[in-house]
């Protein structure tokens, strides 16, 4: 598969201007008769592409071996399903609907990923197979108005378009015929009652079970293969050994036919009716034109061609040396042509030419093979993702691909839109609210959340949330006023306190919380004035060799790790000690982080420490921080219990005497007799493992020297400083080249479930992790993964073997010299095993969060689907904060979760003190979001000089009631989600623009707004006037309104005077702080040009 997708980039490349399209069928890239689906992106690119063969005059298509093996749709399903959609045409909304039902499109209520749609009043959103972006189509009455493409993002519009063209959503139909026809082949293909088989009862309902796709044939009469949808006059051209490649996947074929048709839930179809015999498959090739090519020299003769390109030498730089380019300046002086230098990205190609630069070798930059070829440039360089180079001698053209320069680098060429992530809004997205979660009100407490709900009050319809408290109280709060709400995080939603109203505990609890945020802000502040205070010397900006030290990372960092490093690099060319958190999955990458942060440490004439948890880890950190550095004048030290204590001496004193230049350990780094003479960064590896003892210890590095922190789940607290904003936080999410979510199972103790899960890692060359965290009975259980599966090699690891026993053991298995290693969780900072991709729990409920996430992220370090199966007792059995802990590990499958995690974490174990050592506190009682705010405003009133207010006095909110409907009615707008969304959004817009881009926004997803939204938004606009004024609450009727001032308005009290003078009728004043009016507004829009007036006069406008 790899193959084919190379070849396909560096094809576009050489074809440059020509307009010869290349079309892309890609693998399901699942296993055969597996039980899972291939992702809806993958059939969406399948279908787009059988779509496109049979109009096709002229291309290119290239397709590995093993996907040219499937059976799949025959060509007139495809062109009996596919349906076109113009502007002017009549459409019915409920017909449709029934039709893109029946085609496979699910129905939701946020149009997100290919195959669904959702309909709202006149506005139909819809992304369609093939698509590359989701259509919004606008009716007026039954016609269509017009249809425009939108970003499935940000939901907003791009540009209009006049046709649509729909693909059916699956590669087989599920239309009635579909499933009647696969209802008879399969009782014909089966023995037996067919209701005894989960595939049968599923697809008989309408449903579409995993893996589905494996029995594809039975929805047809007869299918087709790919070569079925080619013209006549294909020429096949066949690359390295493809008749190898057919016959190893007929074996895995076969093999995975034998292992699971036994099953009665799942009979399976005999390979040749799912798969092309590889004879077949052939033998069909002999009615094409073939080429067949191959890289060595063939003999002349008829038939036979060797085309007379090169392949170009091996030019590799090397920094160490006093000529780095010596080998590229050589060849560039004995070949007579011209040499164009292909670079990875526009970055790559800049390093490129400083680096060429230096050694007097300019390049001229071109955009395109064809510019170069069309110029008489000597030496050119362009962005090309080529892997390798070649020689042309007729044409006196060489091309040199960076491999070539900078040796094999694992490429990420994915479609990667660099969207943000913004880590506030990761948190407090997660307003996602669902029935009978906690949330917070600032006024009243904690309650719960029991969903939206429209009232009439008086004359007026407004929507309201629901909030429960104590003793089953309700409190409706008006959507106007939302932003008081947050999401409650410090507990689950069951255990949170929630509090009576009408009662003074809620003020008490809130004010020992804002007392205590004020202490601690006091002592944040303290720490970060002596940080800033303190003064580190920076470390000298990167040169040459820095650059030449990145270019050796054997991948692409990915941008989120990109990012990482630039921020590091940032912090560290400061005078501020750094204290940075890189937050990343396990095997994102963070290592590359640390080691460039190493890099521009020593290169600083600075020693770097390395603390780890484990010996383990700190051995395998030696041989990685070795490999990396070999090329350097770098001397990498380690510290832990494999050495003997003379070793131990001499690292001892290359540590102070400064000759050891990065030494990593475990906490024995901590220890009174260890001085490193010129430390200038700290790098902590997994900050949870460590205890409180050697946290302190390290806090007194933290104010002189750079700190820089890696964890894959941060615990809690270290969560809450990064929010607060006083560590910084780096979070790396994107998964490196080829990486799979791991999938998860939560299971009881079933020997075949767990001889299944084995089978599968083992047929593919893998290993397989069984942890059992009980050392006593660990033989026990040994003996019985031995009894389930007697073909495996199994071995014991646990910690209280003998430390070289335990070495040896991970060794072995790491070598792969057998298949199954029973172990406790002592492999949860372990070394790398990337072939072990199967991993079983046993006890699962015994273990924490954090520790689960680890553990299960010891496998899946490779490009293959990695499984982990958590096996429990029955439910009934487990606490209940087990079960919420199984689940939330479940729910993630999605790379880069552990950040989320942690937050769920944060949840699950109460949010964690931000200073002290406990791990719970005030914000188990106000939770994590409103405790954090208050934080924010105490940092904040210190800072600019004040005391910091203890009651919610400083928070300014205006109650504006106009006594007309305001609010998004559910006829406009159906989805609640969305809509309280949307409520959260519009209460907490930070000013007019921002409240017009919403409006904007809400046009073009929802259509016209409704008068009762313009309301809404006009009172919100409002506001914000009223809050310049220093107003409290505003009332207005038909006939007149009041304004109730604060304490102290931002008014000239003349101001008031004049106008109560010079309209004596319409105005006057009730007590020291309400001014009354009377006015004839019997409209809303009335009401809202009289009050808008009135405060510009106010305001003296």
């Amino acid at each position: 598969m790899a193959t084919a997708h190379r070849l396909e980039l560096e094809a576009k490349f050489y074809l440059g201007n020509n307009p010869r399209p290349i079309l892309h069928f890609p693998d399901w890239e699942t296993l055969p008769y597996d039980t899972f689906s291939p992702h809806q992106d993958i059939v969406s690119e399948r279908l787009e592409t059988l779509h496109q063969l049979p109009l096709f005059k002229q291309g290119i298509l290239f397709v590995p071996i093993a996907t040219l093996m499937q059976r799949i749709a025959p060509r007139a399903y495809l062109e009996g399903n596919t349906l076109m959609l113009e502007v002017g045409d009549q459409f019915d909304i409920e017909q449709w609907r029934m039709r893109l039902e029946k085609a496979g499109y699910r129905n939701v209520s946020q149009v997100m990923e290919h195959g669904e749609f959702t309909v709202r009043g006149a506005i139909i959103d819809l992304y369609p197979m093939g698509s590359k972006l989701p259509y919004r189509i606008d009716l007026f009455d039954d016609e269509i108005d017009t249809l425009r493409t939108f970003d499935p993002e940000t939901q907003r519009s791009i540009e209009n378009i006049d046709t649509i063209r729909l693909l059916p959503a699956r590669e087989f139909p599920m239309s009635e015929d579909g499933i009647q026809l696969f209802r008879q082949q399969f009782r014909r293909h089966f023995e037996g009652d067919p209701q005894r088989s989960f595939i049968y009862r599923e697809v008989s309902e309408g449903n579409v079970p995993g893996g589905i796709e494996y029995y594809l044939p039975l929805f047809f009469e007869e299918t087709s293969t790919l070569l079925d949808y080619l013209p006549d006059n294909t020429l096949i051209v066949n690359v390295a050994d493809p008749l190898h490649g057919a016959e190893a996947f007929w074996q895995e074929i076969s093999d995975r036919f034998r292992q699971h048709r036994v099953d009665i839930e799942r009979p399976l179809l005999e390979p040749q009716q799912v798969f092309v015999p590889v004879d077949d498959l052939f033998g069909r090739f002999k009615h094409y034109q073939r080429l067949q090519l191959q890289t060595f020299e063939h003999e002349t003769k008829a038939g036979h061609q060797n085309y007379t390109s090169l392949i170009p030498p091996q030019l590799t730089m090397n920094a160490r040396k006093d000529k780095p380019c010596e080998a590229l300046q050589q060849f560039i002086e004995q070949f007579d042509g011209r040499v164009l230098f292909a670079a990875e990205s526009a970055g790559r190609r800049e390093t490129l030419l400083d680096l060429l630069r230096q050694q007097a070798i300019q390049l001229t930059t071109v955009k395109n093979w064809d510019e170069f070829v069309d110029s008489d440039t000597k030496l050119a360089v362009t962005v090309a993702p080529l892997e390798q180079g070649l020689i042309l001698p007729m044409q006196n053209m060489a091309v040199i691909a960076e491999p070539q320069l900078f040796g094999q680098q694992v490429m990420q060429r994915r479609r990667r839109s660099r969207k943000k992530r913004d880590t506030d809004a990761i948190i407090r997205n997660l307003a996602e609210l669902s029935v009978g979660d906690a949330v917070v009100h600032e006024d009243h407490g904690v309650g719960r959340y029991l969903g939206l709900q429209t009232l009439d009050i008086g004359d007026v319809t407004a929507e309201y949330v629901t909030l429960e408290y104590a003793k089953g109280d309700k409190l409706y709060v008006p959507v106007a006023s939302l932003d008081l709400i947050s999401r409650y995080a410090g507990a689950a939603p069951e255990l949170a306190p929630l509090h009576k109203l009408g009662t003074s505990q809620w003020d008490k609890a809130r004010k020992r919380a804002a007392e205590k945020a004020r202490d601690v802000a006091a002592e944040l502040l303290d720490i970060y004035a002596r940080r800033a205070a303190n003064k580190k010397t920076p470390m000298a900006t990167p040169g040459e060799d820095y650059a030449a030290f990145a270019a050796a990372f054997p991948f692409e960092p990915t941008p989120d790790q990109q990012d990482a490093i630039d921020a590091v690099t940032k912090d560290m060319l400061s005078e501020h000690p750094m204290d940075r958190l890189v937050c990343g999955d396990v095997g994102f990458g963070k290592t590359e982080v640390a080691m460039r942060a190493a890099f521009l440490a020593v290169h600083s004439g600075k020693q770097v420490l390395v603390l780890v948890p484990t010996t383990l880890l700190a051995q395998q950190h030696y041989e990685n921080f070795k490999d990396r550095f070999a090329d350097w004048p770098v001397r990498v030290e380690v510290l832990s219990r494999f050495r003997s204590k003379k070793e131990l001496d001499r690292v001892k004193s290359g540590i102070s005497e400064g000759q050891a230049d990065i030494i990593i350990g475990t906490h024995k780094l901590l220890q009174q007799d260890i001085e490193p003479k010129r430390l200038g960064l700290f790098v902590l590896d997994e900050e949870h493992r460590f205890g409180v003892t050697q946290k302190e210890q390290i806090k007194k590095y933290r104010s002189q020297i750079d700190v820089l922190t890696l964890t894959a789940t941060p615990i809690p607290r270290t969560l809450n400083m990064s929010i607060s904003g006083i560590r910084d936080l780096s979070i790396i999410a994107t998964a490196p080249a080829r990486r799979l979510a791991i999938k998860t199972f939560v299971m009881q103790w079933e020997a075949e479930k767990i001889r299944e899960g084995m089978l599968r890692e083992i047929k593919r060359g893998g290993q397989v992790y069984f942890l059992h965290n009980k050392v006593e009975d660990i033989e026990r259980v040994a003996r019985e993964i031995e009894a389930i599966m007697p073909e495996a090699k199994v071995a014991v690891a646990h910690g209280q073997m003998r430390e070289r026993e335990l070495e040896q053991v991970m060794l072995d298995f790491y070598h792969q010299r057998f298949n199954v290693l029973v172990c406790t969780t002592i492999i949860e900072t372990g070394i790398d095993v990337p072939s072990a991709n199967t991993i079983f729990i046993d006890r699962a409920d015994k273990l924490g969060l954090a520790q689960l996430y680890q553990i299960r992220g010891r496998v899946g370090r490779s490009h293959h689907r990695a499984y982990a199966y958590l096996i429990t007792p029955p439910q009934k059995v487990m606490t209940k904060d087990a079960v919420k802990r199984l689940e939330a590990i479940e729910s993630i499958e999605d790379l880069g979760a552990g950040f989320t995690l942690a937050t769920h974490d944060m949840e699950i174990r109460g949010a964690g003190e931000l200073l002290g050592d406990e791990q719970s506190g005030q914000m188990h009682e106000i939770g994590f979001n409103l405790y954090n705010e208050l934080l924010e405003r105490a940092v904040k009133a210190m800072k600019s000089g004040k005391e910091p207010s203890l009651t919610n006095q400083d928070r300014h909110f205006v109650e504006i009631d106009l006594h007309v409907p305001a609010l998004i009615p559910s006829d406009y707008l159906p989805d609640v989600h969305t809509r309280l969304v949307l409520y959260k959004r519009i209460a907490a817009a930070a000013d007019n623009d921002a409240l017009h881009e919403l409006q904007v926004e809400m046009i073009d997803r929802f259509g016209l707004l409704p008068e009762q939204v313009k309301t809404l938004f006009a009172i919100h606009e409002i506001r914000f006037k009223a809050k310049a004024v220093g107003i409290r609450k505003i009332d207005v009727y038909d006939a007149g309104g009041r304004l109730i001032f604060e304490q102290e308005p931002n008014i000239d009290p003349m101001t008031i005077i004049n106008l109560i003078q010079k309209q004596p009728k319409r105005f006057k004043l009730d007590g020291q702080d309400k001014l009354r009016f009377v006015d004839d507004m019997p409209e809303a829009e009335e009401r809202i040009v009289v009050l808008d007036k009135l405060l510009d006069a106010l305001l003296g406008k």
